[in-house]
């Protein structure tokens, strides 16, 4: 089997796994069965490839290949079972979407900051229109009430610690003054 590639030190303020055990029960269990079968899937995709490299030039070599990567096969199926007999015992929930975005070969990690980024900016323009949305009915509320004076029990005040900036006097201030 080839020399695996070493690892990069962990940045002193980054926990790696050497550094922070697994939880603990059926959570932890989980997750070394999954490092298992991760290792033994690099293991049959890298004894696959070095093994066909090296037999391809010779005629009816296929059979040797095979024969190496049995076991291998037989190791990645035994950490699927066990794995799937550990699900029973899993209440946590992924949403379907992640799932489907690792079917199609796209990192979740990336998606989830997409959207969340697309919430904060949708986040920041709603809160722009609600800013203009007070900001006129304060001016509203005083061109009425310079106009209209006897109106003024029918206005509803606006809430004065409101961070929305608003006009006054033709420069701008902050409404929480």
């Amino acid at each position: 089997m080839p020399p695996r590639p070493q690892p990069v030190p962990p940045a002193p303020d980054s926990p790696r796994s050497s550094q922070s055990p697994p939880p603990e029960g059926v959570q932890g269990d989980l997750e070394l069965e999954l490092l298992g079968l991760a290792n033994a899937l690099y293991n049959l995709g890298t004894t696959v490839v070095n093994d066909s490299t090296k037999e391809k030039d010779k005629v009816g070599g296929g059979k040797q290949v095979g024969l190496r990567v049995i076991p291998i096969r037989n190791e990645v199926i035994a950490h699927l079972s066990n794995i799937d007999d550990m699900a029973q015992h899993v209440q946590t929930m992924i949403p379907m979407q992640v799932l489907t975005d690792i079917d199609s070969a796209r990192n979740p990690f990336h998606l989830t900051k997409d959207r969340l980024e697309r919430a904060a900016t949708e986040n920041q323009f709603m809160n722009g229109k609600i800013a203009s949305i007070s900001s006129y009915c304060q001016l509203l509320n005083e061109a009425l009430l310079q106009s209209f004076p006897e109106v003024t029990e029918h206005l509803e005040p606006l809430p004065p610690s409101s961070p929305v900036k608003q006009y006054v006097n033709g420069s701008m201030a902050n409404g929480a003054s």
